[in-house]
């Protein structure tokens, strides 16, 4: 699902029907909280803290050079459709986590409920019972001393 869906996206982009790619989702913090989460797929938005970070670790002149095989380029193509892919297979498994979790505090508030309403109702019947039985307790003494 996630590979079509990243296809689709890849597709869009390509035949340039779209140049912004949103992906809104929810994010999963524990059973009972998931807040909304906007994602910007493409153009893919770097985080500059590391970024920062590194550059004043090393200069220019410190900097390693690479050579890449396949070329930078041939690499690129096929690195960032999969890394769409992944983005969007993460959120949807947040998503499900989340649904998850909403389900499982759900039924357990509907199981404590339950028990609450069981207990209520235990002694409503145990109280009904316990006149009826007091009743007839009081009709037949009332029939012995008519006798």
């Amino acid at each position: 699902m996630a590979s079509d869906l990243g296809d689709k996206v890849n597709a869009l982009l390509e035949s340039g029907e779209i140049d912004v790619c949103t992906l809104v989702f929810n994010k999963f913090q524990n059973a009972m909280t998931q807040t909304p989460a906007c994602l910007q797929l493409v153009p893919m938005v770097m985080d500059d803290a590391p970024a920062k970070a590194g550059a004043a670790a090393a200069t220019a002149e410190d900097a390693a050079q690479y050579e890449f095989e396949p070329d930078e380029a041939t690499l690129l193509a096929m690195l960032l459709p999969r890394n769409l892919q992944v983005q969007i297979y993460a959120s949807l498994l947040e998503t499900a986590a989340g649904e998850n979790g909403a389900r499982m505090t759900a039924m357990d508030n509907a199981t404590r409920n339950a028990g609450r309403t069981i207990d209520s109702l235990s002694k409503v019947y145990n109280r009904t019972r316990q006149t009826n039985i007091t009743n007839e307790l009081i009709e037949i003494i009332s029939g012995a001393q008519a006798v």
